[in-house]
């Protein structure tokens, strides 16, 4: 348990408040709130109106106050909220927070506009997409990243981030300062998501059945997997009974890419024809 005791200075002043134990190793003086930014003891000083600057040494804090009061009408109430703020586990210093081992490495995809970025951990809960800074309202790191002048979309899932980049850069004159930040925001712990999935992701939300709730189960168990793995998404949107048709939206690398019409017509269409058959006959992306 801390206690302070008083101690005046030769500047009246000036008061010194004397900790029975170890406060920090180096002194250190502070003019005002702002200079005490890691120093969470001095800050709350600097919220009592009479005081003017204040020094911290080993086991002791000297405070200056203004002349609006003397020091014997505060002094012990000082040196009280000192010792209870203290006691209830605040801290004179903020800990330097150590960074995570985080490693980051890059996949190409069957989108040549598009780079994988796969993580040594968990990133997110939810699928998150931006395809603009406006969608990335949500997203700090997206934000980020869209500053970046040859970053055009964004997707991210479970533990990658799929970019989609503009053609006024190559991959390889961006994908090591790329991974380097993505590495680097992680490791800090800053939050890479703070609101929730865009509208497209939110459409899985919907309850469906009979056949609509057959096809979300097979994209689900076997088409998901393999798209994510090539940095995409796909996302059931709807099912014709009159048409036996199904549309779709794809997501992250399968957005644009020049192999998705194939991969639709001859992966995906043909595994839905043969697990339903009689009750698929096409699939379609609304944005492909």
């Amino acid at each position: 348990m801390y206690q302070f005791t008083i101690e005046p200075t030769t500047v009246s002043k000036r008061v010194r408040f004397v900790s029975d134990q170890n406060l920090t190793n180096e002194a250190k003086d502070f003019k005002n709130i702002d200079d005490a930014g890691s120093y969470p003891l001095i800050q709350q000083l600097f919220y009592l109106p009479f005081v003017k600057s204040v020094l911290l040494d080993a086991d002791f804090i000297e405070v200056e106050r203004f002349d609006i009061l003397e020091w014997a009408d505060v002094q012990d109430e000082v040196a009280a909220q000192l010792a209870n703020y203290l006691n209830q586990g605040g801290q004179v210093q903020k800990q330097a927070q150590k960074k995570e081992a985080i490693t980051v490495y890059a996949e190409s995809t069957p989108n040549p506009g598009v780079m994988k970025f796969v993580f040594s951990k968990r990133i997110v809960g939810e699928i998150y997409e931006a395809k603009n800074i406006d969608d990335a309202k949500n997203s700090p790191l997206a934000v980020e990243l869209f500053h970046m002048p040859y970053v055009k979309e964004v997707f991210i899932d479970e533990n990658f981030i799929s970019i989609t980049k503009y053609d006024v850069a190559e991959w390889e004159e961006i994908v090591q300062d790329l991974r380097q930040f993505l590495r680097d925001y992680v490791a800090d712990n800053k939050p890479v998501v703070t609101g929730e999935a865009t509208a497209k992701e939110e459409l899985e939300n919907k309850a469906h059945e009979g056949t609509a709730l057959e096809i979300v189960n097979i994209i689900d168990q076997h088409i998901k997997p393999a798209v994510a793995s090539d940095g995409g998404n796909i996302v059931f949107d709807s099912y014709d009974e009159q048409s036996k048709s199904v549309k779709v939206i794809l997501q992250g690398a399968c957005s644009g890419c020049p192999s998705s019409t194939f991969t639709l017509k001859n992966g995906i269409e043909q595994m839905l024809r043969e697990m339903l058959p009689g009750k698929v006959e096409e699939v379609s992306a609304i944005n492909g």
